[in-house]
């Protein structure tokens, strides 16, 4: 008896930063550039780092891909990621690739993993602690208070907005909004429901949330780990973080504790740091989430730490790429056909600033591409999507 198989179906192109105009070209040539003059600002960098990381923004925009020297912790694996690449100039590269590389090599020029008084030295921590000293941030935890009046339906949806949206719109502003929201038009997808429905169908599991920001950011997402945890909706909570600084804001270790002590001046702090001590909260990390890879191709060890949660939240641009792909997907393409890879049910919250995305209808996409042509990066618009895999 043969078995019928469907046609190939034709594989998105990878999208990569050698198209003019294109916005993965303008990352490398116009967000890096600033980035890098911002991070020289902000640390007294010597001579030789200052070189290292100029001849870096030299060879990531006109140059070709060298790879790490032999002195390189991770230069083994490096060579195995970039087997094929090396060489070739940088825009030849995927764009998440290429842009995973360059935040590496930044680290390499200023000596954060080389023996010395810079090792180990976060080159973005002067931007995340600027975020969390903020006023803004005394403002928000002051509208803590304002949550427990709420009903708790509208409560969880406060919360769950302003870990969507971040530093967009404060925790102050998500608190007392309407039930709809003044951004509710700028929400392509919404899953919400979805969400909240499978945490309650599966309530005292464990729940894994994938971080993105720190700072600002950070903080909401700590504040809505906290109600999963406070409502039983999870008996434990896994925050994966990066094992090392990352994407210039990317949350590690560090970022957590720096933003669970921020949050002591309110009661949601103290909770957090005793879940932390008594394993309701644990924080852990991998060197994958700082590989130039798709969660597809996850490691067994990784993708064993994520098996049998009842659910992982992804937050940010980042890892939503790297959930479904960084293609040009069409993006009527469906949510869970490009999930159904990934060891558990999982949510995206995130808002758009690449051009990757799926799951939306037809006629968002034509409205989109007529009247806002730059709405897949702009960070104007979001998403809350969720795959069951059921």
């Amino acid at each position: 008896m043969t078995r019928e198989t469907s046609a190939p179906v034709p594989t998105a192109p990878v999208i990569r930063s050698d198209a003019p105009g294109s916005f993965a070209r303008g990352v490398f040539h116009e967000r890096h550039p600033k980035l890098v003059q911002q991070v020289l600002d902000a640390l007294p960098y010597g001579p030789a780092q200052r070189a290292a990381v100029e001849q870096l923004l030299a060879e990531s925009t006109t140059g070709v891909l060298e790879p790490l020297g032999e002195e390189a912790p991770d230069a083994a694996q490096w060579l195995e990621w970039g087997a094929d690449l090396w060489g070739r100039p940088w825009g030849e590269a995927p764009f998440l690739w290429a842009e995973s590389y360059f935040y590496r090599r930044l680290l390499d020029a200023v000596g954060y993993f080389r023996p010395g008084a810079w090792r180990g030295v976060d080159p973005f921590a002067p931007f995340k602690h600027a975020e969390l000293a903020g006023a803004a941030v005394d403002d928000e935890l002051a509208a803590l208070s304002k949550l427990d009046g709420l009903p708790e339906a509208r409560r969880a949806q406060a919360l769950l907005s302003s870990a969507l949206w971040g530093n967009r719109a404060d925790l102050s502003f998500r608190i007392t909004a309407e039930a709809d929201g003044q951004t509710a038009s700028d929400l392509l997808a919404d899953d919400s429901t979805t969400l909240w429905t499978q945490l309650e169908r599966a309530r005292g599991g464990r729940i894994c949330v994938v971080a993105d920001n720190a700072g600002r950011e950070l903080l909401p997402d700590l504040v809505l780990i906290d109600h999963l945890l406070t409502r039983g909706l999870a008996a434990q909570v896994v925050l994966h973080v990066k094992p090392q600084p990352y994407y210039v804001s990317d949350a590690t270790t560090a970022d957590v504790l720096a933003s669970v002590e921020r949050l002591r001046t309110a009661e949601v702090g103290g909770r957090l740091w005793r879940a932390m001590t008594n394993d309701a909260l644990v924080v852990r990390t991998h060197p994958f989430f700082c590989a130039p890879l798709p969660f597809h191709d996850m490691p067994a060890d990784l993708r064993t730490e994520f098996t049998g949660a009842a659910m992982t939240i992804l937050k940010g641009d980042l890892n939503y790429r790297r959930l479904v792909g960084d293609r040009l997907h069409p993006p009527t393409t469906p949510f869970a056909d490009k999930t159904g890879h990934f060891p558990t049910p999982v949510a995206a919250l995130r808002t758009l600033k690449s051009d990757v995305i799926v799951g939306l209808d037809a006629d968002t996409v034509t409205q989109l591409d007529s009247s806002e042509p730059a709405w897949r990066t702009n960070g104007r618009h979001a998403v809350i999507q969720v795959a069951t895999h059921q």
